[in-house]
């Protein structure tokens, strides 16, 4: 299978992620550019973290309008794997391929540190079965507190949408929430950075479970693979 990690101006984890599918899982990955308008043979499309647009208007609000983006519509409508990270969860909520939105973080503080989370059983894979109750992954953000509308929030824990949870919220989220799925369980995004949990010298290792987790909704395989 192949991975295409996109690349905004002001993107500075995209390198990070680049080595955790490249290196981490050992996968065939390339970058895309934010002004191409095709996507290419990718099987999963990874949106890294970082100051998209430096952040200038709202996180993720401009990336939404650049080019590939109309690609990364398609490719998701048609069943294919997204998969959103910090600022790439942003642009997948300003986009509207996920629902809710990430605002300023409740302490009005750039939050830098490694965070407990508890594993919610969303899919087949990614449940606390296959994870374990409770992994440890780096947050760096400024706006990741999650909000969602009543509703909105029902409907996402009714179809067993959030992915994972905070066990101290450092942002704000409601509902603890960290991460979240589409309900066709093809997009996924989350705040916490697994591309900064798989190396031996980082936090954890965490980080790889998680990829790998995201990966075997698509590709079941390539998670007996990688494992």
């Amino acid at each position: 299978m192949n991975v295409a990690v996109l690349q905004f101006p002001g993107s500075n984890c995209d390198q990070d992620v680049f080595h955790l599918f490249a290196g981490g899982l050992r996968l065939p990955t390339r970058y895309v550019w934010h002004k191409e308008t095709g996507l290419g043979a990718a099987d999963l499309v990874v949106i890294p973290g970082g100051f998209s647009y430096g952040d200038y208007l709202r996180c993720g609000a401009i990336a939404r309008f650049s080019p590939v983006m109309a690609a990364v519509r398609d490719f998701a409508g048609a069943g294919g794997l997204v998969f959103g990270i910090c600022n790439g969860f942003q642009i997948l909520c300003e986009a509207g391929l996920l629902p809710g939105a990430l605002i300023r973080n409740a302490s009005l503080e750039f939050r830098c540190l490694t965070s407990a989370l508890k594993v919610e059983a969303s899919t087949e894979a990614f449940n606390p079965r296959s994870l374990g109750a409770a992994v440890r992954l780096p947050i760096g953000h400024g706006e990741g507190n999650y909000r969602i509308d009543e509703p909105g929030l029902a409907r996402l824990e009714a179809n067993r949408q959030v992915l994972l949870r905070y066990v101290e919220n450092p942002n704000g989220s409601l509902g603890d929430i960290a991460g979240i799925r589409n309900e066709s369980g093809n997009v996924f995004g989350m705040m916490p950075h697994p591309d900064r949990a798989f190396e031996r010298f980082h936090p954890s290792q965490d980080g790889l479970a998680v990829a790998r987790a995201v990966l075997a909704a698509r590709f079941p395989e390539v998670l007996r693979r990688t494992g």
